[in-house]
């Protein structure tokens, strides 16, 4: 009798076992699952299209120089040649993915007083209706969206942790300027801010890289 009772015992025990093991195993698959989900969440939707626009104001902004030394008059060439001190740095900092994108988000900061800055200028230089004055608002306007955009992105990535702000640190204009030295701002300050845009795109290629390779690689091994 105690013999059978131990067997039974025995064999309730192994059931409950192997219920509590599959249960285990379904909670490990749904755990990596979702977090394969929030890979998949982070590779399709604010990295895709914080990518597609910088892509799109690069386009714009290699459009934009070509209607800038058009608008120049002579030596318009030459403009971009020209060393002008104070512009931002178009290189992207950082080893870890939160500081490349604190770097990303910091230059694009950097670059919009410059950007007023020349407006500005043109704006006295052109006619209301120059074709250069909208392209500049426009490739203006979108990389204020592109900033938003990658605070987006930094949230997405690591949440409740908010993008760190350059802790009083002044942008550096130029000081008045005649209209030679004007024009040659202008265009460096454009044909620097195209190579950040390169940098900048380049970057989040490798993280979307990054991003989705590990994603398909989840979703491959089951």
């Amino acid at each position: 009798m105690n013999g059978h009772v131990k067997s039974m015992n025995f064999q309730q025990f192994m059931e409950q076992a192997t219920t509590l093991l599959s249960l285990l195993l379904v909670m490990a698959v749904y755990s990596t699952r979702t977090v394969a989900a929030s890979r998949n969440q982070q590779c399709g939707n604010p990295l895709q299209q914080t990518l597609k626009l910088s892509r799109l104001i690069q386009k714009e902004t290699v459009d934009l120089i070509k209607t800038y030394k058009v608008s120049q008059g002579e030596m318009s060439e030459l403009f971009c040649k020209v060393s002008v001190n104070n512009i931002p740095d178009p290189n992207i900092s950082g080893m870890e993915t939160s500081e490349k994108i604190v770097s990303i988000y910091t230059h694009l900061q950097d670059f919009l007083p410059h950007f007023n800055r020349v407006y500005d200028q043109q704006t006295d230089l052109q006619s209301s209706t120059s074709p250069l004055l909208t392209e500049l608002n426009n490739v203006r306007a979108r990389s204020i969206n592109l900033a938003a955009h990658i605070n987006n992105l930094y949230q997405s990535l690591f949440p409740n942790v908010p993008v760190p702000e350059p802790a009083g640190r002044p942008t550096t204009l130029p000081p008045p300027q005649n209209v030679f030295q004007q024009k040659v701002y202008g265009c460096v300050v454009l044909k620097t801010y195209k190579e950040l845009l390169l940098n900048v795109s380049r970057e989040l290629r490798i993280l979307k890289s990054k991003m989705c390779t590990r994603r398909i690689q989840k979703k491959h091994f089951f």
